[in-house]
């Protein structure tokens, strides 16, 4: 009973000193149900070029399976028995395993979580020792690459595992009563991004087959545009869910449902999920190298640690360009990702929820989720391949991985746009009733934190 009433009365206290933080910083918020913005002319033009890079990609690779069938150079240097079923096989596993990932979080996210940040150093140390099996330079190349990151997996898996409970917390939370059809989007999407991917590998088959230096210019363009189209797609589910759920969260406002998000989106919001499907994952990428950087140079020497710090500051800079937060706000206003990104992370830092942003757990899941089905996919693929055609193994195995990576991250888009749509909805209105004391417990731990780290 006394610790009862000791919890609530710490809550209150929490809470009483949440109000007083953000009534003496209160965050500038737009009215969410305001018209959207009209799409710029720049963003019509990219969403014209996204549809026609699908289009003309998507025909080349016909061509190239035609052209690698009826080819006599082909017939005698290519078997295609033996390297079609394997590649696609493998494309079909990354379908069935990233529906596995979305269907596990939605109804056991503590177990979800904990088998990603274990199962995926697993998997990807399999695939790093298939790969070096295969005895090719290439294969060994990939093999010690892949290894060498099951290794980084692991460690940041024992780092990270104290803040588990916050991530499960929160994928709680936000993946409570789900927007009807999110699941059926989500299937539908990731169903599509299976034939679309079938279609391009079996054109990588028909260069691979020909074999010469412009098919090799080919293979590269489309291994381009897959990853594009693809990074499109899950971003495009991004933008319509959280959509739906911060209309939820932040206004209690249950009249928008997915289907009315997916007409917006693909109405005026092309352009913008185009080139944030860009910008955010170089920013993401340049983001994670900095913490890298900054965590291997210390403070122990002062010229490592001043090019760190002067690397950590150009991060800092570019993450106020393009993060994932941004889509909410391409989603509900129709803002251009640079400036929502601008906006979201300026009132991060108002309400002081930087730290905690910087902490959540839920984009390194996805990402953990991602790299687990591209190893699953490599696996099944290379091992078909080991069997029946050892040539054929490590190209199979990268495109599997690829293909695998990509898929997985499209079916695991709903949990990172729903968890984002409560941070930025948080942080415009944290007095709101619709919110629980998730956040506010959670910065209060880093508050007490925050001393002890900077006295060690």
């Amino acid at each position: 009973m006394s610790s009862s009433v000791n919890k609530g009365v710490e809550l209150l206290q929490i809470q009483a000193s949440d109000n007083h933080r953000y009534h003496k910083n209160p965050p500038y918020v737009e009215d969410p149900k305001n018209q959207i913005n009209q799409p710029k002319v720049s963003g019509k033009i990219l969403g014209i070029v996204f549809y026609f890079q699908v289009l003309v990609i998507l025909l080349l690779a016909v061509l190239l399976v035609i052209r690698g069938l009826i080819s006599t150079h082909a017939r005698h240097h290519f078997q295609p028995l033996d390297w079609y079923p394997p590649m696609l096989t493998s494309v079909g596993l990354g379908g069935v395993t990233g529906l596995a990932w979305q269907a596990i979080t939605k109804y056991d996210p503590s177990r979800a979580i904990r088998l990603a940040f274990w199962f995926s150093p697993l998997l990807t140390c399999a695939m790093g020792v298939l790969s070096i099996s295969v005895g090719s330079p290439a294969g060994l190349a990939f093999g010690v690459v892949s290894i060498l990151v099951a290794v980084v997996q692991s460690l940041y898996a024992c780092w990270a595992n104290p803040r588990f409970d916050h991530a499960v917390s929160m994928l709680s939370v936000c993946a409570a009563a789900l927007p009807l059809k999110t699941i059926t989007l989500t299937v539908l999407s990731v169903t599509a991004a299976v034939v679309y991917s079938s279609v391009l590998v079996c054109g990588i088959g028909g260069a691979t087959a020909t074999g010469t230096h412009i098919d090799k210019v080919f293979i590269v363009a489309i291994i381009l545009s897959m990853a594009w189209s693809l990074q499109v797609v899950k971003n495009f589910l991004q933008v319509t869910v959280s959509h739906v759920r911060y209309l939820n969260f932040a206004c209690g406002d249950e009249s928008m449902d997915i289907r009315t998000s997916v007409s917006q989106t693909v109405g005026s919001m092309v352009g913008p999920i185009c080139f944030g499907s860009v910008l955010v994952p170089i920013v993401s990428l340049v983001r994670g190298s900095a913490r890298a950087v900054s965590l291997i140079a210390g403070d122990s020497d002062e010229f490592l640690f001043s090019c760190a710090d002067c690397y950590s500051g150009i991060a800092s800079r570019l993450v106020t360009c393009g993060n994932r937060w941004g889509f909410v706000y391409v989603g509900v206003y129709g803002k251009g990702i640079i400036q929502s990104s601008s906006d979201t992370w300026e009132m991060f830092r108002r309400t002081e929820m930087e730290e905690l942003i910087d902490s959540d757990l839920t984009s390194s899941f996805c990402f953990f989720c991602g790299v687990a089905g591209g190893a699953a996919s490599a696996l099944a693929g290379g091992c078909w391949a080991l069997v029946v055609h050892k040539e054929y193994a490590t190209e199979i195995l990268l495109y599997g991985f690829l293909v695998g990576y990509l898929i997985s991250r499209i079916a695991m888009a709903w949990p990172q746009a729903c968890v984002s749509a409560y941070h930025v909805a948080f942080a415009e209105n944290p007095q709101s009733a619709r919110f629980d004391a998730t956040i506010p417990f959670r910065l209060q731990e880093l508050h007490k934190n925050r001393p002890l780290a900077e006295s060690a």
